[in-house]
């Protein structure tokens, strides 16, 4: 998860690094208008409210226009829904996926929680978001899954007869695992990308819920992150083979924690770029 020390080495890796730090500023520019899949579909894309146990939350739903699709529930990263997201969902889509991408900070504020073009590195940011960060749990991480889904569910552009995925960024990590066990049935394949906080030393550490998942799983691990925890990739290897879930798990060379995401400082086009494919691989074969 983001944190100080996460502005600190992303801060280092940028001024050490003074010639990638032109190429990524350049080929994050480039992504935001990147062109979309081969055989991009035409899309509808809809701004939502969705009710849950805690309130309504905002959201936006993008799909191809015609026909039914899997559904793919995506969990933004600390600085919530914003542009970056909205480009990302709408890419998915063009893949032909019902894509929901979510403001988990509902309960405290609506979606953009932050100033476009705003950064975890300042300051005023985080004395924003990290109280409406602490606000959440696990609990409600499991409350919201189950409610996203079932709203998914009653869509008519959603193909209820294939499994569901879900994508987490940052702090999306632990609830893509809490979102693969509260909805076990309808998880096929879950992604964590820099998530943090997957293996703790807590009662409610997302990888001791494995046991109650069906899901595929693809864990993209921030070099600085596994840096970090070096043991939590093994931790997770050890528990995803022990319930016998497939699971490819993998540390990105290189790729600073937030590389996937197209407005992060340390935005990684190439590394991002191989952690898309190996996703829409697994969606493929398990939605």
């Amino acid at each position: 998860m983001c944190d100080e020390d996460t502005v600190r080495e992303s801060d280092e890796y940028l001024s050490n690094l003074s010639r990638r730090r032109f190429n990524t500023f350049a080929a994050a520019t480039v992504a935001m208008t990147l062109p979309g899949a081969a055989n991009a579909l035409a899309l509808t894309s809809t701004d939502v409210e969705i009710t849950t146990p805690d309130g309504v939350c905002d959201a936006m739903f993008v799909h191809p226009t015609e026909g039914k699709h899997p559904a793919v529930l995506m969990w933004p990263d600390i600085l919530a829904l914003r542009p970056a997201f909205r480009q990302m969902a709408a890419r998915l889509a063009e893949n032909g996926h019902a894509v929901l991408v979510v403001n988990p900070y509902y309960r405290d504020s609506r979606a953009p929680v932050i100033e476009i073009g705003a950064s975890f590195q300042d300051e005023s940011t985080r004395e924003t978001v990290m109280p409406m960060y602490r606000n959440l749990s696990a609990d409600t991480h499991k409350t919201d899954a189950k409610a996203f889904v079932a709203w998914l569910d009653k869509q008519s552009a959603v193909d209820t007869g294939k499994k569901v995925g879900t994508m987490g960024y940052c702090m999306g990590g632990p609830i893509i695992m809490r979102t693969a066990a509260a909805v076990p049935d309808r998880i096929g394949a879950a992604c964590s990308y820099h998530g943090g906080g997957l293996v703790t030393d807590k009662a409610d550490s997302p990888h001791l819920l494995i046991p109650k998942m069906k899901a595929q799983f693809l864990i993209a691990v921030a070099d600085n992150d596994d840096e970090r925890d070096p043991n939590a990739k093994v931790v997770l290897r050890e528990t995803f083979d022990k319930h016998g879930l497939e699971a490819e798990i993998e540390v990105y060379e290189g790729a600073m924690h937030g590389w996937c995401v197209l407005d992060s400082r340390v935005y990684n086009h190439q590394a991002a770029e191989r952690a898309w494919a190996r996703t829409l691989s697994l969606f493929e074969r398990a939605l």
